[in-house]
C-alpha cells in the first residue's frame, strides 16, 4: 500500500510539474549589496526566509487577447514582493506601484547582451526593457527582479509570473470568491459592473476587478487598482484557508492544477517546492498575512508618478533582515487634524474602488470596517476583511 501511495504521489507531482513553464534566470538577477534576506532553499522547512517576486503579466495574445484585448506590448503592471518568514509565522505582501520612479540597473540576457542602466525610470519599464533585450519572459522577469533588488537591497529568491487567463483559472479552482463591494463599481475598459453589497465573484469578474483602473468616480490611478487587488487577494486567501485547501487533497490538487498551469517561474521554483512551502504554512491564519503598498508620495517632477518615501527604506530593511515590515508595537500615526478620528472598531481606510492620495499620511476614515487599505506603513491583514457588508 505504501508503494502504491508513493507511486500515485509521484505521478501527481509529475503531472502538475508538467503544467508549469520554467525559464532560466541563472546569473540574470542582481544580488543585493546589503545582507540578503535568505539563502538558497532546498528544503522549505529548513528555517530560511523566502522572498518571491509575483508579477501579473499584461500579455495580450492567445487566450489573454480575448480577456484584455489583443496588443503587441509586454508589461507587468502588477508587482508584489511576497516574503515568507523563516519560521513560517508571517506572510507579507508588499505592492510596488508601477508608476514608481526608481533606478533601473543594467540588465543581462542569456546571450550576454546588456541594457544601459537608467538613473531614473518608471518601475514597470524594467519588464519591457528585459523583454526587448532578450525577447523572452525570463529576461523580462529577471530585469524586474534586479530592479527590485537595486532599489531595496532585498534578495529575490524566486520569480512567478501569472497572466489573465491563469488568474481566472485559479479563482475558478476554488469555486469563486466572496468579497464586500461597498460602492457601485463600473469600468468600461474591463467590463466590470458590480453593485454594492456582498458579492460572489467568478473567475471572469474577479479578473475584471483585478485589472480595473478606470472605475467611475475615481482618478484612474494605479494606487486605486492596487488597493482593489490587495482586497481581492486577501479574499482569495480567505477562501483557500476556509476550505482547508492546504489539507484537503482533492481541493489541493484542483487548485494546484490550475495554479501550476498558469505560472511561469524560475527553474528552482518547481511544483515540489511550491507544495512544500504550502504545507509548511498550513497552520497560518489570515491575521498573520499582511498586505501593504510601499510608502510613497507624489513625484515633485510629475504628479502622475510617485516616489518612495523614507518610510519605504524601513520596510525593505526589515524584510531583508526577516523582521516584520511593520513592528507589532508600532503605533499608527493619528488621522489628519481636519478629520475626526475613527472609532476603535472602524478602519481608517478608503472604500473599495476609491483612490487615496499617494502620501504617507493616514487617509480619512470611512464607515467601511471590512475593507482596509494602506497609505504608508499602515498595512491590512486578511482578518480585516472578514466581516459582512453593511448597508
Amino acid at each position: 500500500m505504501l508503494v502504491g501511495v508513493g507511486g500515485a504521489a509521484t505521478g501527481v507531482a509529475a503531472r502538475l510539474g508538467g503544467n508549469m513553464t520554467h525559464v532560466d534566470m541563472v546569473g540574470l538577477i542582481a544580488e543585493p549589496s546589503s545582507t540578503p534576506s535568505s539563502a538558497g532553499l532546498d528544503d522549505p522547512g529548513a528555517g530560511a526566509a523566502v522572498t518571491i517576486l509575483l508579477l501579473g503579466s499584461d500579455q495580450r495574445d492567445g487566450e489573454n487577447a480575448a480577456i484584455g484585448g489583443e496588443a503587441d506590448t509586454m508589461a507587468s503592471d502588477t508587482v508584489i514582493v511576497a516574503h515568507l518568514s523563516a519560521d513560517r509565522s508571517r506572510v507579507e505582501l508588499v505592492s510596488i506601484p508601477r508608476d514608481s520612479m526608481v533606478r533601473i540597473p543594467a540588465c543581462s540576457a542569456v546571450d550576454g547582451s546588456t541594457s544601459k542602466p537608467r538613473e531614473r525610470g518608471q518601475f514597470n519599464e524594467a519588464f519591457g526593457i528585459g523583454w526587448d533585450l532578450g525577447g523572452d519572459l525570463g529576461t523580462a522577469a529577471a530585469c524586474t527582479a534586479s530592479t527590485v533588488t537595486e532599489n531595496t537591497g532585498v534578495r529575490i529568491d524566486h520569480v512567478a509570473v501569472v497572466d489573465f487567463a491563469g488568474f481566472q483559472q485559479m479563482i475558478g479552482a476554488i469555486g469563486g470568491v466572496d468579497i464586500c463591494i461597498p460602492v457601485p463599481m463600473k469600468d468600461r475598459y474591463t467590463g466590470l459592473d458590480l453593485g454594492p453589497g456582498d458579492q460572489h465573484l467568478n473567475g471572469v469578474v474577479a479578473t475584471q476587478l483585478a485589472r480595473s483602473r478606470h472605475i467611475e468616480g475615481t482618478d484612474g490611478s494605479d494606487l486605486n487598482r492596487i488597493g482593489n487587488q490587495q482586497r481581492l487577494l486577501s479574499a482569495v486567501l480567505g477562501e483557500v484557508l476556509a476550505k482547508n485547501v492546504l489539507t484537503d487533497v482533492p481541493e489541493l490538487l484542483s487548485f494546484l492544477s490550475a495554479a501550476t498551469s498558469s505560472l511561469t517561474t524560475d527553474n528552482d521554483l518547481d511544483v515540489r517546492r511550491i507544495a512544500g512551502l504550502g504545507y509548511s504554512m498550513r497552520g497560518i491564519g489570515r491575521e498573520q498575512i499582511t498586505f501593504m503598498t510601499i510608502p510613497n508620495g507624489p513625484d515633485p517632477a510629475d504628479h502622475d508618478r510617485v516616489v518612495w518615501t523614507d518610510e519605504a527604506d524601513a520596510v525593505w530593511a526589515a524584510m531583508a533582515q526577516d523582521l516584520p515590515v511593520v513592528p507589532a508595537d508600532e503605533t499608527a500615526p493619528p488621522p489628519a487634524t481636519d478629520v475626526a478620528p475613527a472609532p476603535a472598531t472602524t478602519s481608517t481606510s478608503p472604500a473599495l474602488g476609491t483612490s487615496p492620495s499617494p502620501t504617507t499620511a493616514p487617509v480619512a476614515p470611512v464607515p467601511v470596517p471590512t475593507q482596509t487599505r494602506s497609505a504608508g506603513r499602515e498595512p491590512f491583514t486578511g482578518a480585516d476583511v472578514t466581516a459582512t457588508c453593511e448597508a
